[in-house]
């Protein structure tokens, strides 16, 4: 035990960590903070002192427009991707929150204590705030938002995430503003898994299934409009719990509109350099036609950011010929890495491994790239009976351009070793909604600050051992899993990452993706949008932002 009874046991370990140069200054921020001490307790402990921003004179009031998928949205838990959460955040909140740097901070939640061994969890939640229809943020908000999380009728993929170590029997009502949390396993990345995007907290007297019909959050604004596919009106409300650097309640900015202006990026880039906008949200869109058109205007802010967000080539292990791991090896094998990243990414990120765990990520094990390798490949088809080659389908959405390049690559590429790859193009829409059903796809993953968590949700099986929600290969592997539960209740950083060596290696190995590359990402504004900061999730934060 440590000298201070307030402290988490294993920070001792992660500092003499940082001090013999395993873990990095930010990692040590990054897994203290996850333990329960304040970001500024941390950066103390680590000399590195939170640097003081140099706040220009705030202007309040004015109207911000956002160019915006405006998409169909009903239980906020269901939600599959970042893009209808762009709209909800403003109105609605999580209990904690990722910040650019990948450290989580108390959001809803005061803060928090986590016993010893990570299985019980004090959750503390901030007091005298209230949702925008004046009921008061409680502990039962907090408890019927995680029950909806895991109710299999909901679907949400938040069950694949935390269902494994909570259940409804597992949540503690203490007191109005404390719920403890008794986990079946050791995790530490709870504090990160309340800021999955769909962990929107909720209204327990108004909340029955479609939160536009009552859009009740604590968030900075509140819901005037929403029609799919057009546009979004928000309108600042009175009695929001931040304050900003002027020491008022926060937001700065009177109104916020959406608008849904399609997925052509022509049409946006001009309409943000004529004014007739102020931002491009690019959480559903690569970016890097607008990162090109755009980097070097003067009248515009390209804030870059690197990320895990992924472009995931995934194969159905329940579905012929992908139950054959030498056909899945095979095509893994056609990946030209450095010039898919080229061609369809013009260069702007990493090079990847076949294994959903990313260079900069805490736990990663160091390992080589794969090589394109036709004529194994084409070796590896003939053992599995394909003598004579093979014909797939490979579904993609066409609105994300650099999907369908790396898919026409792929095609070019996987030829010499016998694919014959039909590619199957669709709206963006469409192929969101048969995302999990395709034998054969390319699917956009975006960033996580953890190894785990994409491991956690895509990998693995439920209680009863069905793959999980969005487990859309039907992956599942019994070494694999029980080492990610070891990896999910180990502190120590040497011990994590040797999991870590083993489960990359079997991903690599008998797995059911490949990953070429990881992509870089923008937020991109007019210059008079002042304090925007680049997320690795593109999340838009209007709250915090003015207008010169």
């Amino acid at each position: 035990m440590n000298g201070n009874p307030g402290m988490h046991p294993g920070i001792p370990d992660l500092l003499d960590n940082h001090v013999k140069r395993k873990l990095s200054r930010r990692e040590f921020i990054r897994f203290a903070a996850l333990l329960g001490l304040s970001v500024g307790a941390a950066a103390s402990m680590a000399n590195l002192a939170q640097p003081r921003k140099a706040w220009a004179a705030v202007k309040r009031g004015g109207a911000l427009r956002v160019s915006s998928p405006i998409q169909k949205v009903t239980h906020p838990a269901q939600f599959s991707w970042v893009a209808p959460s762009q709209q909800l955040r403003q109105v609605a909140e999580y209990l904690t929150l990722t910040d650019e740097n990948n450290v989580t901070h108390p959001y809803l939640l005061e803060n928090w204590e986590v016993s010893d061994d990570l299985k019980t969890w004090t959750l503390n939640l901030r007091q005298g705030v209230e949702f925008n229809n004046g009921d008061p943020f409680i502990a039962d908000d907090v408890i019927f938002t995680m029950n909806q999380w895991l109710d299999k009728d909901v679907g949400s993929s938040l069950l694949g995430m935390v269902g494994d170590y909570l259940d409804v029997t597992d949540i503690e009502r203490v007191t109005d503003h404390q719920v403890k949390l008794h986990l079946k396993r050791p995790e530490m990345g709870v504090p990160e898994h309340f800021f999955h995007y769909p962990a929107i907290v909720l209204n327990h007297r108004t909340f029955e299934g479609d939160f536009l019909r009552r859009p009740h959050g604590t968030g900075p604004y509140t819901l005037e409009a929403y029609r799919e596919g057009e546009r979004c009106m928000l309108r600042r409300r009175d009695g929001y719990w931040r304050k900003g650097q002027d020491g008022e309640a926060l937001p700065f900015i009177d109104t916020v509109e959406f608008i849904d202006m399609g997925t052509e990026m022509s049409p946006q880039i001009a309409a943000l350099q004529s004014g007739e906008i102020d931002m491009i949200d690019l959480s559903d869109a690569a970016g890097t036609d607008v990162h090109q058109v755009l980097k070097d205007d003067p009248g515009v802010n390209v804030i870059p950011v690197s990320t895990c967000t992924a472009r995931v080539l995934r194969m159905r292990v329940d579905l012929q010929p992908w139950d054959d791991n030498r056909v899945r090896t095979a095509l893994r094998l056609c990946q030209h890495r450095e010039k898919i990243l080229a061609l369809a990414y013009f260069g702007e990120g990493l090079q990847a491994h076949d294994t959903h765990v990313y260079q900069n990520h805490p736990e990663y094990c160091q390992m080589s790239i794969p090589g394109y390798d036709p004529q194994q490949a084409r070796q590896l088809l003939r053992e599995a009976g394909y003598e004579y080659g093979l014909d797939v389908d490979l579904a993609v959405g066409n609105d994300w351009s650099d999907v369908v390049r790396y898919a026409e690559i792929l095609q070019q590429d996987a030829a010499p070793a016998g694919f014959r790859i039909n590619i199957r193009t669709m709206p963006t829409s469409q192929y969101w909604e048969k995302w999990t059903e395709v034998d054969l796809g390319i699917t956009p993953w975006t960033h996580r600050p953890l190894g785990t968590m994409n491991l956690s949700l895509a990998y693995t099986a439920d209680e009863d051992g069905n793959p999980g929600a969005w487990n859309e290969t039907r992956w599942v592997d019994e070494e694999f899993s029980t080492l990610l539960v070891q990896a999910n209740g180990t502190l120590d950083v040497d011990e994590r990452r040797n999991i870590f060596c083993k489960l990359q290696q079997i991903q690599m190995d008998r797995g059911s993706i490949g990953i070429s590359y990881w992509q870089n990402m923008w937020a991109v504004t007019r210059k008079r949008v002042q304090n925007m900061v680049s997320h690795p999730n593109r999340y838009i934060f209007c709250a915090d932002l003015w207008l010169s």
